[in-house]
């Protein structure tokens, strides 16, 4: 588990080991867990989106690269890679045997893959035996087709909002001021429409909410995807009760 933290005054940082990275390295008892992830690119964008909140300077390399740096010497004694294929070194049969795979690995495009449980899992029923040796290999296209078949679609209805903002002007012309107020508007139209149990009504101000917030958070110069993956991350972990139709978190 990745953990964004806050020392107040001091920084916003990434870790996954609080007690020895804030604690015995840094020194500080007082400090805050802003969010947690178990993906070290939801971390690395959280650390980013925090820091911008928080008015602290950006580091100059991402978490993620700073991961991506310390893993290569790691990585590159367990794992062969070429444009095509991932050779994993010293294996010995499909399931990988005693096999420890590094944090991540990073393909010669730039581009970076991370071994959570669900991808070594496709990696242990997808892997081949090399012609050459007796290690084990998969194909990195077969792999990230499966990768990008698995993420969230619906997020690419983001990029396209922002594209037709930015054709119409909207991001060149309009400000957060703006869009807050078309967003109340919207609100008010959504009040309605509930009050009437307009179903058709109800399904367009909620998409036309969803459009101005999008708008709105890359004014104020966040996407939409991030805020959503920051406020999930703290509400997660959130414990609370019902009380008259609304969750009310403990304190």
């Amino acid at each position: 588990m990745y953990y964004i933290y806050h020392i107040k005054g001091v920084k916003v940082g990434c870790t996954n080991d609080l007690k020895r990275r804030v604690e015995q390295i840094q020194g500080y008892k007082e400090y805050d867990i802003l969010a947690s992830t178990d993906k070290i690119s939801h971390a690395s964008k959280l650390e980013i989106h925090f820091q911008k909140i928080y008015n602290y300077k950006q580091d100059k390399n991402s978490y993620l690269q700073l991961m991506i740096n310390k893993n290569k010497k790691i990585m590159t004694k367990m794992i062969h890679v070429t444009e095509r294929t991932l050779t994993f070194k010293g294996t010995k049969d499909q399931k990988l045997t005693g096999y420890k795979f590094p944090m991540l690995v990073e393909l010669l495009n730039g581009e970076h893959i991370e071994f959570d449980n669900k991808t070594i899992n496709w990696i242990l029923q997808n892997n081949a035996s090399s012609q050459h040796n007796k290690e084990r290999f998969i194909y990195v296209e077969a792999l990230l087709n499966y990768l990008n078949a698995g993420k969230t679609t619906e997020l690419e209805i983001f990029t396209n909002i922002r594209t037709w903002a930015e054709q119409k002007g909207i991001f060149d012309k309009g400000d957060v001021k703006t869009q807050y107020i078309k967003l109340q508007e919207e609100a008010g139209e959504l009040a309605k429409a509930l009050l009437n149990n307009d179903k058709e009504e109800i399904i367009d101000a909620i998409g036309d909410c969803v459009v101005v917030l999008t708008n709105l958070s890359k004014l104020a110069g966040y996407n939409i995807e991030d805020c959503i993956l920051s406020a999930y991350s703290i509400i997660n972990k959130r414990t609370g009760k019902m009380i008259d139709g609304t969750f009310v978190k403990d304190k």
